[in-house]
């Protein structure tokens, strides 16, 4: 049994609607341990949650929707549990996922995932050499939207609660035994906030990128 988590061989399931009607930090925390689970071409990706970051709607100066509700962040004020993806750095895709009840914004964002399956596609979605360092794949937001092939155009509003999503999010009953609160990363406003998540000691958490 691994010194961070608990697991059982209960099947999973995905995390239903009612999970993600909670405040940001409830929920960032509660996803630690969640699967990320990417059905790509005939083959199913998938990538344990590490890391998250709280976003707080219109009150956080870090959040996208801090500014209230425009046409790129509107999926952040509606129904909870639904990707948002955005663009940054003229390069990466960032996954998030909206929480708290309808019309009320607030989101959490992925920030690393431990790989479980399709290790070897994810490398050549990452455009890796063969057999990398598993931490390559999915340490970090933009890696792992790499790896599972996530973007703004095919993956923005989905329904992560949905069972045929091709993007969603699943509960094996995998439960972190120790969670490290820091503060969020990579940011300019509100940097001093304790709303980052982590499985202590978990090697696939991302650092700094």
């Amino acid at each position: 049994m691994s010194r961070t988590a608990r697991s059982s061989s209960k099947v999973a399931s995905v995390v239903p609607v009612s999970f993600y009607e909670r405040a940001p930090d409830i929920v960032a925390r509660a996803l630690l341990g969640k699967m990320v689970v990417r059905d790509w071409k005939t083959e199913r990706l998938i990538g344990r949650i590490v890391e998250v970051e709280a976003y707080f709607g219109t009150e956080d100066p870090a959040a996208h929707s801090y500014i209230g509700r425009t046409a790129r962040n509107a999926v952040l004020f509606g129904p909870p549990g639904i990707a948002y993806v955005y663009f940054i750095y003229g390069m990466y895709y960032c996954l998030n996922v909206s929480c708290e009840p309808d019309g009320q914004a607030g989101g959490v964002l992925i920030r690393a995932l431990e790989p479980v399956a399709g290790l070897e596609t994810m490398a050549k979605l990452r455009k890796l050499a063969p057999n990398p360092k598993p931490q390559l794949l999915t340490s970090g937001p933009g890696r792992l939207c790499q790896a599972l092939d996530i973007t703004r155009a095919a993956h923005n509003g989905l329904d992560v609660t949905d069972p045929s999503s091709c993007l969603r999010i699943e509960d094996d009953n995998y439960h972190p035994e120790a969670i490290q609160v820091t503060p969020r990363i990579g940011i300019r406003h509100a940097a001093d906030l304790p709303a980052r998540f982590l499985i202590d000691k978990n090697k696939f958490v991302s650092g700094s990128r």
